[in-house]
């Protein structure tokens, strides 16, 4: 053994005396690593140099060909509108226009205008509800009304029923008339809400009973204020009690022309009963219509030309 430390005897191949150098896959010394230059060599296709790569992002995309930012929709100008037919801003309802204040030769006009124009549907109508009362009278005033039976009470009910649901669908169709949609005799009797519809006519009927015990006048007050009760609930599907109040609001807001109104068609439809009651068959869809009309104008929500 030699005193430098290496002990030649332990690897007898080595003769010249010196450590044999390491075997491979052993890491490199270290020092400058990499070594500078093309250590490793560039591989293809890799990507360019820093120089060339896109524009910030400031100006991208290009101008040019690209359809304009959000948030200016629709484009100002060269794009076509989006699409569906939306409602014009000056109608609240429905797309429609129309007068904004109450006019009672409109109003009158354009009830005939709409009846004359689906006068078969209305006529039919007419008929209809006029024979099924008098077949409920039949059935059930047939008999002696002196005493008070279970009968008389359930014709009664079933009268005062019927004739709720008949004029429920009187309103049903103008608004399908104001709407613009020529109603179908089925489309008369297009509303959910019968629970509401009933109640709410009880209650008017209830309040008119009182009115006329309070002198009569009373009474007329209230039916005039309550016009409009059923368009509430039908149209705008409120509850009863907020329908009275919407119809009370809505008409004291425009007393003097619908008032005017109102007896224009009382006094057309007493025309309308003196030939046999013949004339009811156009007097009463015309008045229905024009009132319906009021309604619609008197509270902005735009009526069908």
């Amino acid at each position: 053994m030699t005193t430098g430390g290496y002990d030649p005897s332990k690897e007898p191949d080595n003769q010249g005396g010196a450590p044999n150098p390491p075997q491979g896959g052993y890491p490199p010394p270290p020092g400058n690593y990499p070594p500078p230059g093309n250590y490793p060599p560039q591989q293809g296709n890799y990507p360019p140099p820093q120089g060339n790569y896109p524009p910030p992002q400031g100006n991208y995309p290009p101008a040019g060909g690209y359809p304009p930012p959000p948030g200016n929709y629709p484009p100002q100008a060269g794009y076509p509108p989006p699409p569906g037919n939306y409602p014009s801003g000056s109608s609240q309802y429905g797309g429609f226009g129309g007068p904004t204040q109450l006019n009672v030769g409109e109003a009158i006009g354009y009830g005939w205008k709409k009846f004359s124009q689906n006068a078969g549907v209305w006529i039919a109508f007419v008929v209809a509800a006029a024979l099924i009362q008098f077949v409920i009278n039949v059935i059930f005033g047939g008999f002696d009304t002196n005493e008070l039976s279970a009968l008389s009470i359930i014709g009664a009910i079933v009268s005062v029923f019927v004739s709720i649901l008949i004029q429920a669908a009187y309103v049903r169709g103008a608004l399908h008339e104001t709407d613009g949609n020529r109603p179908s005799f089925g489309s008369f009797f297009q509303f959910e809400n019968i629970g509401a519809v009933v109640v709410a006519s009880l209650l008017v009927s209830l309040m008119t009973v009182v009115g006329f015990i309070l002198l009569i006048i009373p009474g007329f007050i209230v039916i005039f204020l309550t016009w409009w009760t059923l368009q509430f609930v039908i149209d705008r599907n409120q509850p009863p009690v907020d329908a009275i109040k919407s119809s009370f609001r809505a008409i004291s807001s425009n007393v003097g022309p619908l008032l005017l109104l109102a007896l224009a068609l009382v006094g057309i439809n007493i025309l309308g009963a003196i030939p046999c009651g013949l004339g009811l068959l156009v007097t009463v869809p015309l008045t229905i219509i024009a009132s319906t009309y009021a309604y619609r104008v008197t509270t902005g929500r735009g009526v069908a030309p």
